[in-house]
């Protein structure tokens, strides 16, 4: 009996980070979002350097879903993502997020929407030769055990000679990315460890090192 295998290429994408702010704005188009929809789906922008992809930002994107087809609202997620070019041209289009517990059915027909988006987008032969495939982030709004299951993913081409077979997920590691502007959210934000007159001395010695950095300059 004959056994097919098949062996991915490697990804240029090695690892992702993500900022907090994009987190926590996922978290809140979840809350706000329309009651007949199940889930979120949106846009993620950010930057790509050495084969890690940095997530700094998002949007979520209207969509109708049922149990055969997703059907996102494509100009919309154009027009926002021009406007937010206008705005930093450098936080630019890397994939895709999701809330919900992993990859769901729907998933693959997502992610090819965003590939193709990707591929519109590159300016010349150069970037053509230089794809860099969207990361697709999927958000446990669940917070099961009081923790939220964050992950990320990149997909490949699975085929038998010329004829695609299927889409297949692999798992990527993501850490968290905090700036210093955004710990001092985060301690703001954390309800359990927050004690004022802490955060206030943290602000202040954060304050004094800004200060001497500018009669330093």
């Amino acid at each position: 009996m004959a056994v097919l295998q098949f062996f991915p290429p490697p990804s240029p994408v090695l690892s992702a980070k993500l900022h907090p702010v994009v987190l926590f704005n996922i978290c809140d188009c979840y809350v706000r979002r329309p009651d007949q929809a199940d889930r979120v789906i949106g846009t993620l922008l950010g930057t790509v350097s050495d084969g890690v992809v940095e997530i700094k930002n998002s949007y979520a994107v209207p969509h109708n879903e049922s149990a055969d087809q997703v059907a996102l609202d494509v100009d919309y997620h154009r027009n926002m993502y021009m406007s937010h070019l206008k705005v930093n041209p450098k936080e630019v289009l890397i994939g895709w997020f999701s809330t919900g517990l992993g990859v769901s059915g729907g998933s693959a027909l997502i992610h090819e929407f965003y590939v193709k988006e990707l591929k519109d987008s590159l300016k010349d032969i150069k970037d053509a030769q230089n794809f860099i495939p969207p990361v697709h982030l999927t958000v446990d709004t669940g917070f099961r055990h009081g923790e939220a299951s964050l992950k990320a993913y990149v997909s490949v081409n699975l085929s038998l000679g010329d004829r695609p077979l299927a889409t297949q997920f692999h798992e990527i590691p993501l850490d968290l990315r905090m700036i210093e502007a955004e710990k001092v959210g985060c301690m703001a934000l954390s309800f359990k460890c927050f004690r004022f007159p802490m955060f206030y001395c943290y602000c202040c010695m954060m304050i004094s090192g800004y200060a001497w950095l500018l009669d330093t300059i």
